[in-house]
């Protein structure tokens, strides 16, 4: 099943209970006065942030979560229990946008708690009228609507450093050989169709799925996985050196990151050629010259999963460059 990244809730946070008219009765006195109690507070709503990258699955079939309403005052002047508090789990790099009021929410780190719905107010019970004036009121007032709104929710994966190149490009290939993500690896265009995430000494790198010309404007996987990129520290971009063009290879992707964000292109950028098995020492050397004028002043490294030393050259290399 696909990577479920935006979904729509509607969301309500619990009503104030109602005040109470009540009157306090004690031996010998059967009117001693009100004793009518405030309601309870409604239940907050609240998102929190998962380690899960998968959880907005839970959100696939049931969309509508309220909290629980404040209870009614009570007798000899006690106040209501309050609601329950609603707390809904999202994966970090969650972005949730009230769709009522236009503020957006983000979840980016583990644990973090945020509260987006306030309770409704509990009423006033006919104790709290009592005055020197008024000694047996018979007021009271009901609680409060709790807020409630539609919640855009779009998971934006939040990495330290994303891959992104075009399809078969060695990504899954090399992340895999990084993390032991697992992403799914063949010789065929788009065999993954949802990003994932592996842990690197401390650190995230996403596999991206391979754009093509024209993602920005939605062709192939488009503009589904570009939004993904853009809470990515930096951007490792991925060339395979047995491609005919890899000058092209590389415009063709810097082009479509630009007309989708400007940001994007302007990220932190390092350079990653893959596949240096597949050619001769000459061509290698005359690939990665014809990229000098990209390249420059960039990280750069040329790697195949069949050398464990230039594996653990480009380890290394980008320990060090996530550590500045």
């Amino acid at each position: 099943m696909a990577l479920l990244d935006e979904v729509q809730l509607s969301l309500k946070a619990g009503r104030g209970g109602d005040g109470v008219i009540r009157w306090r009765q004690e031996k010998g006195k059967p009117l001693s006065g009100p004793g009518g109690g405030n309601g309870g507070m409604g239940g907050d709503v609240y998102a929190l942030a998962v380690p899960d990258i998968g959880y907005l699955d839970f959100y696939r079939t049931k969309k509508d979560f309220a909290a629980e309403p404040g209870f009614a005052g009570q007798n000899w002047g006690r106040k209501g229990a309050d609601g329950e508090a609603l707390t809904l789990m999202f994966p970090v790099g969650t972005a949730l946008r009230n769709k009522e009021t236009g503020e957006v929410f983000e979840l980016n780190h583990a644990d973090q708690k945020v509260l987006i719905l306030k309770g409704g107010r509990g009423g006033l019970g006919n104790e709290y009228f009592k005055s020197s004036r008024n000694t047996t009121p018979k007021e009271c007032t009901p609680g409060k609507p709790g807020e409630f709104a539609d919640f855009d929710i779009q998971l934006r994966l939040f990495a330290d450093i994303g891959l992104v190149g075009l399809p078969s490009a060695g990504k899954s290939t090399l992340i895999n050989a990084l993390t032991n993500a697992k992403s799914k690896v063949a010789e065929y265009h788009f065999t993954t169709l949802d990003p994932h995430l592996g842990a690197f000494y401390g650190f995230i790198i996403a596999d991206i799925p391979g754009l093509i010309e024209g993602a920005s404007e939605g062709k192939g996987l488009g503009v589904k996985f570009l939004k993904h990129i853009s809470k990515t520290r930096a951007l490792a971009h991925v060339l395979a050196l047995d491609s005919e063009d890899i000058v092209n290879d590389y415009t063709t992707i810097r082009n479509e990151l630009a007309k989708y964000d400007e940001a994007l292109a302007k990220k932190d950028e390092i350079i990653i050629f893959t596949k240096s098995d597949m050619v001769d020492e000459k061509t290698l050397k005359e690939k990665i010259k014809s990229m000098a004028k990209h390249t420059k002043g960039k990280e750069s490294f040329a790697v195949t999963i069949y050398d464990d030393a230039s594996i653990k050259a480009l380890s290394d290399g980008l320990v060090k460059y996530l550590n500045k």
